[in-house]
């Protein structure tokens, strides 16, 4: 099984390291043409970043110490 995943989290100086907000992954194939894997990453990095936005707005994430809780 393949998959990609795509990562939502605070900006720090370091690129990649701040707390992470959001994670989620998509199964992949063997048939999948590279126009559809880009079409399906860019998809996911929609929705990832679509719900730590909320998330954010909505002030139901805690971060502390580099790591985030996130509040139903």
């Amino acid at each position: 099984m393949k998959l990609i995943g795509a990562t939502s989290h605070y900006v720090t100086e370091d690129l990649d390291e701040g707390p992470i907000i959001e994670q989620e992954v998509m199964r992949i194939s063997h048939r999948d043409e590279v126009e559809d894997l880009i079409q399906k990453g860019r998809d996911l990095e929609k929705v990832v970043l679509s719900r730590a936005v909320r998330w954010h707005v909505d002030h139901r994430i805690l971060s502390y110490s580099n790591k985030t809780v996130i509040f139903d």
